[in-house]
């Protein structure tokens, strides 16, 4: 009778440890790319919600009976400054996009508010923001749907599952009501 060489199964066992180390690395490492491309998205936020207050002030000068478009811009920035986890932070994000929206649809009424330099330069500044934010959007997007994609599949869900991690990361999703164009009265 032939017996089975003992190095077989501890080879076996010592290539799965191996394997495993490997698929847990790789998931801590996605982790870390979803939270570093969600701590740009907080940075391109924070940098809007400052210029925002600015550029009110600057329509302010020009627009003074638009009281509800500036109350609507400034609860939405503080909704922005004020919430703590992500999806608060999402929403609250989308809540200042359509606000600041409004915001746009107002300006336009006054032409020589365009011709404003100070305007200009912050409406410049919004837009050079709005495009980081928006390229911010899509890596933590990117870096999500990548640890989404391999804590749902096999290795990954059972290495997720006993390392800890949680079975998914939440993707930034405009709100339904951002589909919609801004209505703004001047009665």
């Amino acid at each position: 009778m032939r017996r089975f060489p003992f190095w077989i199964p501890v080879a076996a066992l010592l290539a799965g440890v191996l394997g495993t180390g490997c698929g847990y690395n790789r998931i801590v490492n996605e982790e870390q790319q979803v939270e570093a491309a969600w701590g740009q998205v907080e940075s391109q936020l924070q940098r809007r919600a400052d210029l925002v207050p600015n550029l009110v002030e600057t329509v302010k000068g020009y627009a003074k009976h638009e009281k509800s478009v500036f109350d609507d811009i400034a609860s939405a920035r503080s909704a922005m400054m004020g919430a703590g986890s992500r999806a608060d932070k999402i929403n609250a994000s989308n809540q200042l996009d359509s606000a600041i929206s409004r915001l746009l649809v107002v300006t336009e009424a006054y032409p020589q508010l365009k011709a404003d330099q100070n305007y200009a330069r912050l409406m410049d500044e919004l837009a050079g923001t709005e495009n980081r934010l928006a390229v911010a959007r899509n890596r933590y997007n990117e870096a999500v749907q990548r640890y989404n994609s391999d804590v749902r599949g096999i290795p990954g869900a059972w290495v997720a599952k006993i390392g800890g991690f949680p079975a998914q990361k939440e993707y930034f999703k405009a709100d339904a009501a951002s589909r919609a164009a801004p209505k703004v009265s001047f009665q």
